[in-house]
Order: structure tokens, then C-alpha cells, then sequence
């Protein structure tokens, strides 16, 4: 009996020495990041390995009974070892000191489209962001070769999602996805790009290109080879993605008309890569430029289904014009 009463006093010592600060007086603050899908008990686990608190167990406990978890908001939370484990619960149930916003940016967006997104999320003016693609320096020598103006970042701000500080500057943002993109450049890419005699810059043009013809994963590879077969023939491109980037307003179906627009960028008037990327492409499509099938392809043709036929000669995409349209 006396062993008994011992060992639940041990225990209740025990508990009162884990409800109290890991240090008291005046700790210095710590930044905890609480991203989208965490729970308390990994924030426990975090806390303990960073001596914030005495024991992750009881700090999940007392998160348990406070239904913390469902109430628990993503962001940066000022915590300090001088906050007690219930202290610092009630500072997560208030919410996060620095509010972290999801941004998703879906592949073969264009510069002004990703901009809107930005603003949509309170990330800044469109009037800021604009300052910002024309004028600051980026320290990324993929845009050496990058146009002045509006179009200076065209493709390279990179499609993904991104967990962002709310009071991100424009120039921050904008850094954060340029940063992305290199490291699509890996020790493999540079390599193969010099094989290819292709710049960045190219790659990513061609990739941009890829991106906005390809609605199907599979086709992107032999969409790559038909761009890649044209432009070692001399051929024209050819791609209506061109041409709806110089609509600005895609139309559902092209004429002949819309052919002859006089622009740069209009593959069907000027052979060779256009000026620059129409769009931010994803990693398979840089990837399909960088290892594009293997075939004999000239020519492609977009099915109902949203695959693509592949001809080699124009006899047989006249054939199979006439058998999906």
C-alpha cells in the first residue's frame, strides 16, 4: 500500500513538473511553422527536441482535451520556453502570429495569369508585381539572356504549391518561385541541354510550348520529338498554342485567319522557337524536352478524348484529319 501511494505521488510530482515552463524568467522567442496537415503531436514532438517543453506526451494530452487539432490554423507562432504547455496551447488556439497562405500555381499559366492568383490571395498589387518583373534584380543566371519589360519572367516562375508568409513582399514571392525553377537544373540537365545545343532558355520555350499542346501525361514525350523532328528539319513549328498565347483569349477553334497574325510569336509565320516561353511550364513538360520519344513523328493531331494522333507524313495527318474531325 505504501509502494502504491509512493508511486502515484511520483507520478503526480511528475506531472506537475511537466505543466511548468522549460525555463523560467524571460526565454528568448522561437518560431514555430505549423504547415497545412500537422498535428499537435508532431508540434509536441517539435517543441520537446527544441526544449520549449518538458514532455511531448503531456503537451499532446492537454492538446487532446483542448480539440486542438481541429481547430488548429497553419502559420508562424511565437512560442518561448517560458510559456507554460497549456500557455503555449492557448496561444495556437488564438492562431498564428504570421498567417502562411497555400498558393497553387497550375502548370501553363502565363506571367499576368500567375500575377491575378497572387493578388486574388492578398500577396500584393498587380501594379507591385509589375514593378517588380520589369525592374529587380534576380541573382539567377538563367535570366541572363531574360528580355526587358513585362515578359522578362515569362516561364520561369515556376508552377507548384507554395506556403507563403502573408506579409511576403511581390519581390519575395517572385524570388520564391525563381528559386524553384533552378533546381529543375540539376547536374544531369546541363549536360544533356549541350547535347541538345539548346540554352535554358530554349529548353524552356519549347517546354512552354509542350505544355499548353499536351493535355494527356503520355503525349507529352511525342509531342516533345514532333517539335524537335520540325526544327531539325527547318520545318515551322506550327503549334496553335502560339496562337492562342497571341489571342490572349483562347478561342475554341482557329482560322485561317487567325494563321496569318502578324506577330513574333506566330509559329506558322516564322520558323525556329518563338521570342520567348507562352507559358510557366511543370516539370514533365521540361522533362519531355529533355527526353522526348524516340519516333519519326512531323505532325499531331488532338482527338476528343483529349489524346493526340501522331502522323509522319502529311498524307497521313490529312487521313487521320478526316477520321477524328
Amino acid at each position: 500500500m505504501v509502494l502504491g501511494l509512493a508511486g502515484v505521488l511520483a507520478a503526480w510530482n511528475w506531472w506537475q513538473w511537466a505543466l511548468k515552463p522549460y525555463a523560467a524568467g524571460h526565454a528568448a522567442q522561437e518560431v514555430l511553422t505549423v504547415s497545412p496537415g500537422m498535428n499537435t503531436r508532431q508540434i509536441a514532438s517539435d517543441l520537446e527536441n527544441r526544449h520549449l517543453i518538458r514532455s511531448a506526451w503531456v503537451f499532446s494530452y492537454l492538446a487532446r482535451a483542448g480539440q486542438v487539432d481541429a481547430k488548429l490554423k497553419p502559420g508562424e507562432y511565437k512560442l518561448s520556453a517560458a510559456l507554460s504547455p497549456q500557455e503555449m496551447i492557448n496561444k495556437l488556439l488564438k492562431g498564428p502570429d504570421i498567417e502562411i497562405l497555400k498558393v497553387t500555381i497550375p502548370e501553363g499559366f502565363t506571367t499576368e495569369q500567375i500575377i491575378a492568383a497572387l493578388v486574388q490571395k492578398g500577396l500584393g498589387t498587380k501594379e507591385a508585381y509589375a514593378r517588380v518583373v520589369t525592374s529587380d534584380p534576380f541573382p539567377y543566371p538563367f535570366l541572363k539572356d531574360a528580355p526587358e519589360g513585362l515578359h522578362r519572367l515569362d516561364g520561369f516562375l515556376f508552377p507548384d504549391t507554395y506556403y507563403l508568409d502573408k506579409d511576403m513582399t511581390p519581390h519575395a514571392v517572385l524570388d520564391k518561385m525563381l528559386e524553384r525553377f533552378g533546381r529543375e537544373i540539376t547536374p544531369e540537365t546541363e549536360p544533356r541541354l549541350r547535347e541538345m545545343k539548346f540554352s535554358v532558355r530554349q529548353w524552356v520555350i519549347l517546354a512552354s510550348i509542350v505544355e499548353k499542346e499536351a493535355v494527356k501525361e503520355a503525349d507529352r514525350p511525342l509531342i516533345a520529338s514532333v517539335f524537335l523532328n520540325r526544327l531539325a528539319k527547318n520545318m515551322k513549328l506550327e503549334s496553335c498554342a502560339t496562337i492562342q498565347y497571341i489571342l490572349g483569349t483562347p478561342k475554341p477553334k482557329l482560322y485561317d485567319k487567325d494563321l496569318q497574325i502578324p506577330s513574333p510569336y506566330n509559329t506558322y509565320l516564322h520558323a525556329g522557337l518563338p521570342p520567348g516561353p507562352i507559358a510557366s511550364p511543370g516539370h514533365a513538360s521540361l522533362q519531355a524536352v529533355l527526353h522526348p520519344a524516340q519516333s519519326d513523328y512531323l505532325f499531331f493531331l488532338a482527338k476528343s478524348d483529349g489524346y493526340h494522333v501522331f502522323a509522319k507524313t502529311f498524307e497521313e495527318h490529312l487521313e487521320n484529319q478526316r477520321k477524328y474531325q
